[in-house]
């Protein structure tokens, strides 16, 4: 959900509007078990889910959140496409993705910077009734497996990691082309993917993609040694880990949402626990400063004119981290086929203004699905 430049790591001030909070708790918000769904391969590793606050203490574990049969029975009872959440094993790391519908062009929905498939709940029922629609949690969030970071030799929390998950994921589970719809730093993940693999990607569709405002080249050349000197004081100190856990916290979450969102009436409770719980699990915090830290890679301006699929691009105007007057230069690029400007709408449109996002989502994929 937070883009690399909305983590603000403003050297000169401190000022860190970040979001990647993930953890366990009694009271959750999240995937619910109603127990095995399916025996076909896609699916046997799923289980119906549906999204709601459980007031009760309740059971989490590997295999989801367990409820009684009644609790079960209530929720079944509804005429929107069931959603599973399911776990796809990648180079020996579970991944967590949810799924739903049956028929139609496939869709994979790729989060931001310290969110997770959880932040695509009000797009994915909509569209799973003319969509085979798959909601992923990149490796590193959400309920996927962290590793650490440090047991790798090179970098392993890059855009090209995210960017293989992605294509692997639709090889291995979706089998098909997929389009992908991505928010802020998962847009610079689906460009990745689309460069790597150009034959599985019908079209991308980005909201808000991140600007990377802390991209080392977009630092002055005397702020880089510091800025350097600085991430590594992060990475390699308390200091790091002490930051973490004074952010993550309900108020801080809220806090973060209501700067990000420009109609704070949608960050609910719900949404402050979903982004939340995640991140408080084993493994988070080396992920959350690793990432914090990862001021190289790629730039939307590079990676833009190297795609060979149509982009559309939509804009919340009101975003404070990622300035709609920066963003519009990338409408200028040959393969976007359009700007959409979503107006009084924040950093996360697709929560934020789902009625905004989904029926744009819907026409671009019809606009684009016999494209081969």
């Amino acid at each position: 959900m937070v883009s690399a430049s909305s983590p603000t790591l403003t050297l000169l001030n401190f000022d860190f509007p970040i979001l990647l909070f993930r953890g366990r708790t009694k009271k959750i918000v999240s995937s619910i078990t109603l127990g095995r769904v399916s025996t076909s391969p896609r699916l046997s590793n799923c289980f119906s889910i549906r999204s709601r606050l459980i007031d009760q203490p309740i059971e989490h574990s590997s295999q989801g959140l367990s409820l009684s049969n009644s609790e079960a029975t209530s929720i079944t009872q509804t005429t929107q496409p069931q959603v599973y959440s399911c776990t796809w094993k990648w180079r020996d790391y579970s991944i967590r993705y949810q799924y739903s519908g049956n028929s139609g062009p496939a869709l994979i929905l790729i989060h931001g910077f310290g969110a997770n498939s959880d932040h695509w709940r009000k797009n994915v029922h909509f569209l799973a009734k003319s969509h085979r629609v798959y909601a992923i949690d990149l490796i590193g969030y959400g309920y996927s497996d962290k590793p650490n970071p440090r047991e790798f030799a090179d970098p392993f929390y890059t855009f090209e990691t995210w960017g293989s998950q992605i294509n692997d994921f639709c090889a291995e589970v979706i089998k098909d082309e997929a389009f992908f719809i991505c928010n802020s730093i998962g847009g610079l993940v689906g460009l990745q993917a689309a460069i790597m693999e150009p034959k599985i990607c019908k079209g991308i569709i980005l909201l808000n993609i991140s600007l990377r405002m802390l991209h080392i080249t977009k630092q002055p050349w005397f702020a880089r040694p510091f800025i350097r000197s600085f991430q590594s004081l992060l990475r390699d100190t308390a200091l790091g880990t002490l930051f973490f856990k004074n952010v993550a916290t309900p108020k801080s979450v809220r806090n973060i949402l209501c700067q990000c969102y420009y109609d704070t009436s949608q960050v609910t409770e719900e949404l402050v626990e979903k982004i939340l719980f995640p991140g408080l699990e084993p493994g988070a915090v080396a992920v959350f400063l690793e990432f914090i830290c990862y001021s190289d890679g790629p730039l939307p301006e590079e990676l833009l004119p190297q795609v060979k699929r149509p982009v559309l691009i939509a804009w919340g105007d009101k975003d404070p981290w990622e300035p709609i007057e920066l963003g519009r230069v990338y409408g200028n690029f040959d393969t976007v086929e359009d700007f959409v400007v979503l107006p009084n709408v924040g950093h996360c449109p697709q929560d934020e203004a789902p009625h905004l996002v989904n029926p744009l989502i819907e026409t671009f994929v019809a606009r684009h699905a016999s494209f081969t």
